[in-house]
């Protein structure tokens, strides 16, 4: 049973994490002849992904003063219970489930209120989650939890370090993978071509678009093109904020040819990486994994990535590291690659390769030999 945060849609609409991962793991687990159940709010997109059976329950929203006053009760070793009881609406039919392994996506506060009798709960990290949370309080919350999985070993230090001692052991790593087969090259290439640059992600100054738009600026080719994929949310049809204004009107006085397109379904993704030479992950903040690298590089990209976070762990030795924030390294890289020599050639090619070492197949293979001795 994977149970996806509140609210959130168990849907390719969507373009956050955890219903990317839960659908990898699930489409891993359908060609071995398994299918997994996801629990998600009722009401939420109709268009769901096919690889696992949806559970529904009616959501509890949250108040707009949870938050605050669960951190103050947390603090005061009283736990959280206003997000205690939103989770709880979660497993509400918890008696009727098979015995299950129970995935408590990026939600400490589930880990309690599953019955421990019948199932084995199983926090899965896809974030920092422990921020706020005193040791004493993470080891209250966590204390029944089988696993503590993390998807990366990055993130997985910094859980450790929220945790107390006893639960250090629980902490394991499975990095995220890719589905190769709809992230994939097109099948003919155009050597004719100039250096086409692609940026996929969120526009907020965290995920870095400006530092490529400035790179590219640097960088001053006409025979460059870029294009930037993403919005500030998952609403296409949202108006743009101020850093999206700022990054349009930057990239509009380059001198290559720019798109800018609004968030897209991970399809229509798929379908723009497959027209890309080299996908910048230009992050400005720790990523806890990065899953655009390996869909970039599964998709026949080169990919320069910051140095920071899990990065550097999702793209392996194929990686074009360089400094987060560093606009100048990032237009190195892409000068190293602009003329579409054998530089470009070898970092497409090892980048395909690692992509293919990391499917989702690997994914749900390590997740089930790490809990299979606690199930």
């Amino acid at each position: 049973m994977h149970v996806i945060t509140p609210g959130d849609h168990f849907s390719p609409r969507t373009g956050s994490a955890i219903p990317t991962v839960v659908h990898g793991l699930a489409t891993a687990a359908n060609a071995r002849g398994d299918r997994p159940q996801v629990v998600v709010a009722r009401g939420t997109y109709p268009d769901r992904y096919p690889s696992a059976d949806v559970v529904e329950y009616t959501e509890r929203p949250a108040g707009r003063s949870d938050r605050r006053i669960d951190a103050v009760t947390g603090r005061l070793g009283l736990g959280r219970p206003r997000t205690r009881r939103r989770y709880t609406a979660t497993v509400i039919d918890q008696d009727v489930w098979p015995p299950s392994v129970v995935f408590a996506h990026n939600a400490p506060q589930l880990v309690g209120a599953i019955d421990v009798s019948r199932h084995v709960p199983v926090l899965y990290a896809h974030n920092e989650l422990l921020r706020t949370y005193s040791r004493r309080e993470a080891g209250q919350a966590l204390s029944h939890a089988a696993r503590i999985v993390c998807v990366s070993e990055f993130l997985a230090e910094r859980t450790r370090d929220r945790l107390p001692p006893s639960l250090h052991e629980r902490v394991v790593v499975v990095r995220n993978g890719v589905d190769a087969a709809l992230f994939r090259p097109a099948p003919e290439d155009d050597p004719e071509a100039g250096l086409r640059v692609t940026f996929v992600g969120r526009m907020i100054p965290a995920k870095g678009a400006d530092v490529l738009v400035e790179a590219v600026r640097r960088l001053g080719r006409s025979d460059v093109s870029l294009t930037l994929v993403g919005s500030h949310g998952f609403d296409p049809s949202a108006p743009p904020t101020a850093f999206e204004r700022s990054v349009r009107a930057a990239a509009g006085t380059l001198p290559g040819p720019v798109a800018v397109t609004p968030f897209l379904p991970r399809e229509q993704v798929a379908a723009a990486l497959r027209h890309t030479d080299v996908l910048v992950v230009p992050s400005r903040w720790p990523e806890p994994f990065g899953l655009t690298v390996l869909e970039g590089m599964a998709s026949g990209a080169a990919v320069v990535g910051s140095a920071i976070g899990g990065v550097p762990e999702a793209g392996g030795d194929a990686l074009l590291a360089v400094p987060p924030d560093d606009a100048d390294a990032v237009a190195a890289e892409l000068a190293r690659l602009a003329d579409r020599g054998p530089e470009l050639d070898r970092a497409r090619t090892a980048g395909r390769q690692h992509a293919l070492t990391c499917g989702w197949d690997r994914s749900l293979r390590e997740l089930q030999e790490l809990v299979e001795v606690v199930a």
